[in-house]
């Protein structure tokens, strides 16, 4: 839902990414920073159940890791950088920042209590990357795939960071993120089974031969 609007800020990052690239920073190292950012913020989250300045900073650091997630990218393409390699590490790495934070999170916030909120919390895992997964398994059958469903890495990353914002006020929030999370994930990976289904018929047919 929001790759348009990423789209829009990488445009706005053009500055960032000139300076990224003259300190001689390349967009796979730019990748590992974000993937960096990520796994301090599971830790943060991993101990900030009672402390609000930890649980912030969790927040933040997983901000920094979807924008260095946009700068790898704008850097690479400004430069003519672009590299299959790149592209595969950057997925690579993204996959492994999503499952790091939300492991933290479950560690963190889910583990104790009810077991719904761990059961959740082990769907949201699935999901995240199942989304991922149906993407690429989709385009490497050659139907794109960017764009379809509810809940893209961007808008992930924005459920995850509003809801930590709104623990501060209510402190179950970031649970019931978690919930909403797991929902809209596997909610997604139905959308693109379906459209890949319809996106594949309309290929077969156009390529089936006329007897």
């Amino acid at each position: 839902m929001l790759t348009r609007l990423k789209e829009r800020i990488q445009q706005l990052i053009i500055g960032e990414a000139r300076f990224a690239h003259n300190i001689g920073l390349t967009p796979n190292q730019i990748s590992l920073l974000g993937m960096l950012a990520a796994y301090f913020s599971a830790y943060l989250y991993w101990s900030s159940q009672s402390n609000d300045a930890t649980l912030v900073g969790a927040a933040g650091l997983l901000l920094i890791s979807g924008f260095l997630d946009a700068l790898d990218g704008v850097v690479a393409r400004a430069y003519g950088k672009v590299t299959l390699f790149g592209g595969f590490l950057d997925s690579l790495l993204d996959r492994y920042a999503d499952s790091l934070v939300l492991t933290g999170i479950i560690l963190g916030w889910l583990a104790e209590g009810s077991p719904l909120w761990l059961l959740a919390g082990l769907f949201a895992v699935l999901g995240s990357l199942l989304v991922s997964y149906s993407r690429a398994r989709a385009e490497a059958a050659g139907v794109k795939m960017e764009t379809v469903g509810l809940a893209e890495r961007a808008e992930r990353i924005i459920i995850i960071v509003f809801a930590s914002f709104l623990t501060l006020f209510w402190r179950d929030a970031l649970r019931w993120g978690i919930v909403l999370l797991a929902v809209l994930t596997n909610l997604t990976v139905i959308q693109r089974i379906i459209y890949f289904k319809k996106a594949s018929r309309k290929k077969e047919a156009s390529t089936t031969p006329v007897i």
